[in-house]
């Protein structure tokens, strides 16, 4: 015997296999490039990337006049999405938009103060001359703020920091604040120790500033290659279960002989060998109802035939008092016959649909023939196409026609209207009957069709309803190929909808 893993469980180790391979393979790209840890957004690739755009603006700060400064940073903000302030480590903002610190920051920046004004080694600048050592006194001359580096050379005390940067994740407001250290330039053209902070808003400005294009990529290739990882098993489940779930709506309508493709050895092969049985169970238990209904009604034929001769024999021999009870029996015998003449064609309508003899029926002909035969030619407005041609079995759909024509005459006043349309739909006929009359309960349409069904008592079997007229339209119209609907119309009136094969020629 073979043995099969559970649907449960293949579902579970392909997400767990999916999910270890997405974690092992980020984390350890991750670990290897930046390490661990909130900071880690300083170090490796990520840092570097930080650590230039602190050099390229280091540069532009020693090369160009204090002045230039706002412009400096509001052309890195522009680039960027984030905003950009430099401060001194002492606290004082040098240039940028006037802001408030949040305190880690503010911390941050004190503590680079603490461990000294002088900076990182190759940062110092030379002592500063103070009055009476000869520095230039108050109002002299102090020379331009600063110079241009030599050609591929550094600004004196201009070094890269590869410890000098931190970084800060605030909720209120959310944003995440970047610290670069680097040299500020005083007025003697000297560099002092200073900080460029960064305050991006939005994560679409850290990954500007991060430049996350290479890191995007990345993770849409992990993104891609998840949807194929599932892709073989997510299809191989949706094409099974739309395949269960065609075949129960098939048997939900009463298509009684439809069957599953068993391809499977799973939950979903179990359950598509469970509806397999089911559709076979109802199409046996339903069949043999119509059969049994059908044998009853055929052995019922005779004896209620001759009944009905015996009661007219009886009627003309009878004293005149007995005239008025006989005729009550001969009413009862009458309906009698009229349920069992319906039951035949209920039996014969639905017992073996696939054997109906389909063929080109001329529709406008066929509804005249159900008119004629039920005295309502004159009760009947129809507007149909003199050239529709439909593909149906011509006594099964004349019969359901006519029943359906019997129920708009027997339900209307009249005074109400009738009308029998039909129009071409594509590849199909759609012909309606509908009527002014009192309708049906809402609750009561998606029931209309079931044997012996009524939807209330004014349609009760005094009233010439046995509850079979519509159970035979169903039947003949599913043993033509085609389909019924029963909707209420509005403000009033009653609507039946058949839909045909329209007949190529």
């Amino acid at each position: 015997m073979k043995v099969t893993a559970p649907l449960s469980l293949k579902i579970s180790l392909w997400l767990l296999a999916n999910l270890l391979l997405l974690a092992t393979a980020g984390g350890a790209f991750y670990i290897s490039q930046f390490g661990l840890g909130w900071n880690s957004l300083t170090r490796g690739a990520l840092g570097e990337q930080l650590q230039s755009i602190g050099d390229s603006i280091a540069r532009d700060l020693n090369s160009e006049p204090s002045g230039v400064r706002p412009t400096i940073l509001s052309t890195r903000a522009r680039k960027y999405g984030a905003d950009f302030y430099l401060f001194r480590n002492d606290g004082i903002q040098v240039a940028g938009p006037a802001v408030e610190l949040p305190t880690p920051v503010r911390d941050e920046l004190s503590r680079g103060n603490l461990r000294g004004e002088e900076g990182p080694p190759g940062m110092r600048p030379p002592p500063r001359p103070g009055r009476g050592e000869g520095g230039p006194p108050p109002g002299e001359d102090r020379g331009p703020p600063g110079k241009r580096p030599p050609s591929g050379g550094r600004l004196p005390g201009e070094a890269r920091l590869s410890e000098g940067r931190f970084v800060f994740r605030t909720g209120t407001p959310t944003a995440t604040w970047f610290g670069l250290r680097l040299p500020i330039p005083n007025d003697f053209g000297r560099p002092v120790p200073g900080t460029i902070i960064i305050r991006a808003s939005s994560l679409w400005s850290v990954g500007l500033l991060l430049h996350a294009g290479p890191w995007l990529a990345v993770a849409v290739g992990a993104l891609v290659l998840s949807v194929l990882f599932w892709l073989p098993l997510i299809g191989s489940i949706t094409r099974s279960l739309n395949r269960l779930t065609r075949a129960t709506e098939r048997i939900a309508e009463g298509h009684f002989d439809t069957r599953v493709a068993l391809d499977r050895r799973d939950e979903l092969g179990h359950l598509g060998v469970s509806v397999n049985r089911m559709a076979e169970r109802l199409d046996t238990l339903v069949n043999g109802q119509k059969r049994f209904l059908g044998d009853v009604a055929h052995e019922l034929g005779s004896p209620l035939g001759r009944l009905q001769v015996a009661t007219e024999i009886l009627e003309t021999r009878a004293d005149p008092a007995l005239h008025e009870h006989v005729a009550d029996v001969r009413e009862e015998v009458q309906q009698m016959a009229t349920l069992t003449n319906e039951l035949l064609a209920f039996t014969k309508a639905g017992l073996r649909p696939r054997d109906a003899e389909l063929q080109e029926v001329a529709l406008p002909y066929l509804v005249h023939e159900a008119l004629v035969r039920e005295h309502a030619v004159s009760r009947v407005k129809v507007t149909i196409p003199p050239d529709l041609v439909v593909r149906a079995d011509a006594a099964l759909l004349g019969r359901a026609i006519g029943n359906l024509l019997r129920n708009a005459v027997r339900y209307t006043t009249p005074d109400d209207a009738i009308r029998v349309v039909a129009q071409r739909d594509g590849p199909c006929v759609l012909l309606a009957v509908e009527d002014e009359g009192p309708g049906v309960p809402p609750e009561a349409l998606n029931r209309l069709g079931e044997p012996f069904y009524r939807p209330d008592s004014a349609r009760s079997r005094e009233a010439g309803g046995t509850g079979l007229g519509l159970a035979i339209v169903r039947s003949s119209l599913a043993a033509c190929g085609g389909e019924v609907h029963f909707t209420n119309r509005t403000p009033r009136g009653f609507r039946a909808e058949l839909r045909l094969n329209l007949a190529h020629s």
